[in-house]
């Protein structure tokens, strides 16, 4: 663990001088059980969730600093929705992923064969428990600088643009079904394509369509994929906002030519029919 505990601060960016903090912050409540009713003492393994609660309140505390501070011509309704997109689990999940945190997590026997350390609720939330853990160790300077490295980043820039264009912040789904419904062209709609990977890493592939009309079967726009029907539903969207701006769709009858996501359903459908 302790080698372990090493590698993480240093993708953390900061050492701890309480080490037990960082721990506290990695222990998943299945673990604190199980230690439990193994006759542990309880108090020797607390889980996360108390330090899950500081931590996010101390994430929307630094990451609001820092958009009031860099960004002096937004008004609250901005700041509000940039920050909401920043603290939002996906992209805390994000952050997560890209330093690796899930294998640091103390998980339970049972909980480490069951893909504990890729779910997007146990890897958030443990993100936050670490933010609790670095203001608890070493006050707010070492969350500022990991939150201005991870969590904020490229992803301001982005979301900044997305603001200036009046799209919805991440929100693929919403923007489509404005940009559709100011160009008077209908509904969108979403249809599960195929699904395919085991229960603890599903991948979904969802076509969207304009809305048909009656005994129509509906124009496809794009098809998407992604770990969970949300966000593959966010990707299709995507992609048809794409399609739809820059006048792809006016070339092809079918919108999914030379999409990733077509050739993963054509090889998805040629696996369920033994080819």
């Amino acid at each position: 663990m302790e080698a372990t505990l090493d590698q993480l601060e240093t993708a953390l960016g900061y050492g701890f001088s309480n080490a037990e903090l960082l721990v506290c912050s990695l222990t998943h409540r299945s673990l604190a059980h199980e230690r439990a009713v193994e006759g542990g003492d309880p108090e020797r393994t607390v889980d996360n969730e108390r330090m899950e609660f500081l931590g996010d309140a101390v994430l929307g505390l630094v990451v609001g600093e820092a958009l009031f501070l860099q960004h002096p011509e937004w008004r609250e309704g901005e700041l509000t929705r940039v920050r909401s997109q920043l603290v939002s689990r996906q992209h805390m999940t994000e952050v997560a992923t890209a330093i690796g945190l899930g294998a640091y997590l103390r998980l339970s026997r049972g909980e480490e064969r069951g893909g504990l350390r890729r779910k997007s609720t146990v890897l958030s939330n443990a993100m936050e428990a670490v933010l609790g853990a670095l203001y608890l160790d070493g006050g707010l300077e070492p969350v500022k600088a990991f939150v201005r490295r991870w969590v904020m980043g490229k992803a301001v820039e982005q979301l900044a643009r997305e603001l200036q264009s009046g799209e919805a912040l991440g929100n693929y789904k919403s923007a489509l079904q404005e940009h559709l419904q100011a160009a008077k062209a209908g509904i969108p709609v979403y249809r599960l394509k195929s699904e395919s990977g085991p229960d603890h890493q599903k991948r979904f592939l969802i076509e969207v369509r304009l809305k048909p009309g009656e005994g129509e079967p509906g124009k496809a726009l794009a098809r998407g994929t992604g770990r969970t029907k949300k966000h593959a539903e966010q990707d299709a969207a995507r992609r048809a906002l794409e399609r739809l701006r820059s006048g792809s769709d006016k070339e092809s009858d079918d919108p999914t030519t030379g999409d990733a996501a077509s050739a993963e359903e054509n090889a998805n459908e040629k696996a369920g029919a033994g080819l």
